[in-house]
């Protein structure tokens, strides 16, 4: 069975109908989960917790999509 990774992270935007950090080194990493059920308990919670606070937002990422599995070497592997 193939492991479908995702993590959770969030932070203040500069603009909160965008997806651009006010600030790249306050970004929260809330975790890595195993599947996207987990990852959206996850986000919910950190969501609802940052509710009042309008350019605060959350996201899943889904690392799996970064992979290529069917390549010897996927292009995120190449960059380290």
């Amino acid at each position: 069975m193939t492991q479908r990774l995702h993590i959770v992270f969030g932070g203040e935007l500069v603009d909160p109908s965008g997806t651009e950090f006010k600030n790249v080194d306050d970004v929260h990493v809330v975790g890595v989960y195993p599947n996207y059920a987990t990852a959206y308990d996850a986000w919910k919670n950190e969501a609802q917790r940052t509710v009042d606070n309008a350019e605060m937002r959350y996201f899943i990422a889904h690392v799996h999509r970064l992979l290529d599995e069917g390549t010897e070497t996927s292009s995120t592997q190449e960059l380290s």
